[in-house]
């Protein structure tokens, strides 16, 4: 019987098909197979990418219908992914996901061993997915001890299975499963880092942005705001006397303060597309996009109130019996020339002279 190859197609050239190839033929074609899989596996931005270089190139190269990786979910209970290619249409039973209690795949994926099925018509799991489809080969691709999924090759031929086939498809199915681990633990390297760079950026106590992060936000904001021609506005706040709650009160009480500050904070900061950090000690910080100082200042009003609402209690307060809060506000036209701390600077000047006045209230001043 005449297999006929892509390869004809391809190149042009009288190439014969696979059944007409002697033993040392056919074996030189599967070691060339698996050279070019393997340095598919190596190919591609993502895994689905590298699994698509891989099923085409085993289709491109042997008289196979369909080859096809089916991936299994964390659970092994279902596969949720198929990355396949071929020369006809092959029906899933019943779309995905589907469990791994239908079907040959599924019983590979339950047994854990390849699974060779020489008639399909003669056994009772195969599901038809075409009427073309004569015999199938399916492997486990397993990484030691994790299956990954289910490597299925079918073919329109009884007899193309061979036992040096099927041993050329176990190896497939290997560098499939390196490949699939390798994608994965670049994945959850990515993943670590990305929460690493997030705990890198808040504050730990509070759970807000913490200095770094708003310096480069601050340093971002000024060069847009230097290009756009918008205000840039600050809110420094400060807790009044909070040295003396937490000697009164205790440092668990402290933290809880600074807690339950922090919080408003960032809702007044949401509410205004804004960013709210912890600056240091009992000092926050809210960088006000877009915003001019004269509603900042209101801004700064407003957030004190909210934290007066709060009636956190502070026996040892010069100022009321609850906790209060100080806040110098300030705003600027940013100049790319120029360096974003005199805005802080401003800023600072600004709550030195609330605190001067008395505390608990906001006072506005623009950079000089």
């Amino acid at each position: 019987m005449s297999y006929p190859t892509p390869d004809d197609v391809q190149t042009g050239e009288a190439l014969p098909p696979w059944s007409e190839r002697d033993q040392s033929g056919r074996r030189a074609m599967l070691t060339e197979i698996l050279a070019q899989v393997s340095m598919e596996a190596m190919q591609g931005d993502t895994l689905e990418t590298v699994l698509k270089r891989i099923v085409d190139c085993v289709a491109r190269r042997l008289p196979v219908a369909i080859v096809s990786i089916i991936l299994l979910n964390d659970e092994r209970s279902h596969f949720v992914q198929e990355v396949w290619s071929g020369r006809i249409d092959l029906a899933l039973p019943g779309g995905m996901p589907w469990p791994v209690s239908i079907g040959v795949a599924g019983r590979c994926a339950r047994s854990g061993v390849p699974q060779l099925v020489g008639d399909v018509g003669a056994d009772p799991d195969y599901v038809p997915g075409n009427r073309e489809v004569k015999s199938e080969y399916l492997v486990p691709i397993r990484h030691r001890e994790r299956l990954h999924g289910v490597l299925n090759l079918e073919s329109t031929h009884a007899d193309f299975f061979t036992a040096e086939v099927c041993a050329t498809f176990d190896a497939v199915a290997l560098q499939i499963a390196g490949a699939i681990h390798l994608a994965r633990v670049v994945r959850e390297l990515e993943l670590a880092n990305r929460k690493l760079e997030q705990l890198s950026m808040s504050d730990g106590l509070t759970g807000i942005a913490n200095r770094r992060c708003f310096d480069e936000c601050l340093a971002r904001e000024w060069q847009r705001h230097a290009q756009s021609g918008e205000s840039l506005a600050l809110l420094l706040v400060d807790v009044d006397c909070f040295k003396a709650l937490n000697d009164t009160r205790g440092h668990v009480f402290g933290d809880e303060c600074l807690r339950e500050l922090a919080r408003l904070c960032a809702e007044v900061a949401e509410s205004r597309q804004a960013q709210a950090a912890r600056y240091g000690g009992e000092e926050f910080v809210l960088l006000l996009p877009g915003c001019s100082l004269h509603d900042a200042q209101q801004c700064g009003e407003r957030l004190c109130r909210s934290i007066e609402a709060l009636a956190i209690g502070h026996p040892a307060s010069a100022v009321a019996d609850h906790v209060t809060v100080s806040i110098g506000a300030s705003a600027a036209f940013p100049e790319a020339a120029l360096a974003p701390q005199i805005l802080i600077a401003a800023a600072d000047h600004a709550l030195y002279a609330a605190k001067a006045s008395g505390r608990n209230g906001v006072v506005a001043q623009p950079y000089a």
